[in-house]
């Protein structure tokens, strides 16, 4: 292929916010001689610039001539790729176009490593995303996630549909590292198949909403999965023999423990995890992240928070009242970021202030619908300092007193932080 004009690359490394990248300086120059034409691109470079090029662009250029449709094909190209299943009725998002599809299944399948799936809200897009994974038999994924944009449209899907589609992966994934399957039918059985294929290679495993599995299943998990780092599930699955097995001798030191309370009924009972476990994982991890989002009502608060609790970043979704705080204060000496987006009108000066004393770690705070005076909030942030790096609070928290005044409650918790501060008008978590 001739052109009256070539493109003359000049290729440097760079840092543009995404590690090495390519900068191409194009310059037009005269046609010399045949050979001078886009051939002559060196194939490292011409890789390295298709990697960067959005899926339809690196498509469009594997028009321009036999080597650059080569090169759309190499095996580098297609080791990372997230399907995205929408319905065009129900979504305004861009879906992978069916053609590319196929072709990925028939040409690719044994090169894609690192895998997601994108679906909207809609039945018929989960169940072409569990098509899709039916028939990645040749492939062996290391990362696999499935992930919903609006409603957990993988719950609509026949069980045992998605059960055969997800065990194909498993047992072709001899190497798989990381699996995200939040709200999906997932099942005990199924967690054993990839306990048996890829034991010796899972490091992270976020299982959130998954009905299906009970405490046994993901202590199966647990017990012989001792690479796993990552774990992420709902408070039903969190036993004090999960926590134990995660402390054994034989399991790595855990990074990050997420634990999502959430009440699916007014007066849910929930049960207690023994200080006596919590002590075993401190000592076992020391330095891991207990991270728990509480989606309850305020009666159902009861078990929790009466012992001392590791935990290290804490979410509070609905209300929450003066006293749970106040045990958190007493119980939580390892917490660094704490988030309340409502508590009602009693203000929480004593509870915070308590907070700032007990919990010496804390870096990050957000408040939402609270009432805090403005005199004990200046205390608070005195007592913290400048370690909290993340100070985010709704101007309707704070109540003007004798001390401080709106206009004036800036200036002086900036005197503290060490940097410029401002309420928010509106949450920033």
């Amino acid at each position: 292929m001739k052109f009256p004009f070539y493109y003359n690359y000049n290729y440097s490394n760079s840092s543009c916010g995404r590690g090495d990248t390519v900068c191409l300086v194009w310059v037009c120059k005269p046609f010399e001689t045949p050979e001078s034409d886009w051939v002559r691109l060196p194939q490292e470079l011409l890789l390295h610039v298709f990697q960067y090029l959005p899926l339809l662009d690196r498509a469009y250029a594997s028009q321009v001539c036999r080597r650059w449709n080569q090169a759309f094909h190499m095996p580098e190209l297609w080791r990372y790729f997230e399907f995205e299943l929408n319905q065009p009725a129900s979504s305004y998002l861009k879906a992978t176009h069916p053609d590319l599809i196929k072709q990925i299944i028939t040409r690719h399948s044994n090169h894609l490593q690192y895998v997601s799936f994108k679906v909207d809200s809609s039945t018929e897009s989960a169940e072409a995303a569990c098509n899709i994974l039916s028939q990645l038999v040749n492939c062996s994924l290391k990362t696999l996630g499935l992930i919903s944009t609006a409603r957990p449209s993988f719950m609509e899907v026949p069980k045992s549909h998605f059960i055969s589609a997800l065990t194909v992966v498993f047992v072709n994934s001899k190497s798989l590292s990381s699996l995200k399957i939040d709200d999906t039918p997932v099942d005990d059985p199924s967690l054993k198949v990839l306990v048996a294929n890829n034991r010796d290679t899972l490091k992270l495993l976020k299982m959130s909403s998954c009905p299906h599995v009970s405490p046994a299943g993901i202590l199966c998990v647990a017990d012989q999965c001792y690479g796993l780092r990552e774990l992420a599930l709902n408070y039903h699955l969190l036993s004090d023999e999960l926590l134990l097995a995660l402390s054994s001798e034989k399991h790595v030191h855990l990074e990050h423990l997420r634990i999502d309370v959430v009440s699916e009924n007014p007066g849910q009972h929930f049960h207690t995890i023994k200080k006596t476990s919590w002590d075993a994982m401190v000592r076992h991890s020391p330095k891991f992240n207990l991270v728990m989002y509480f989606f309850l009502y305020e009666d159902e608060f009861g078990p929790f928070f009466n012992e001392e609790v590791p935990v290290t970043h804490l979410y509070f979704g609905r209300s929450v009242s003066k006293e749970v705080l106040g045990r958190v204060g007493l119980h939580c000496p390892r917490l660094v970021e704490l988030v309340v987006c409502a508590n009602g009108l009693r203000p929480l000066d004593e509870e915070l202030i308590r907070i700032a004393k007990r919990c010496t770690q804390l870096s990050a705070i957000g408040l939402g619908e609270c009432e805090v005076s403005c005199s004990a909030f200046v205390e608070f942030v005195k007592l913290c300092g400048r370690r909290l790096s993340q100070l985010s609070i709704m101007e309707e928290v704070l109540i003007p007193d004798h001390k401080y005044s709106l206009d004036e409650i800036h200036w002086e918790v900036s005197k503290h932080l060490g940097r410029v501060w401002f309420p928010d008008m509106m949450p920033t978590w």
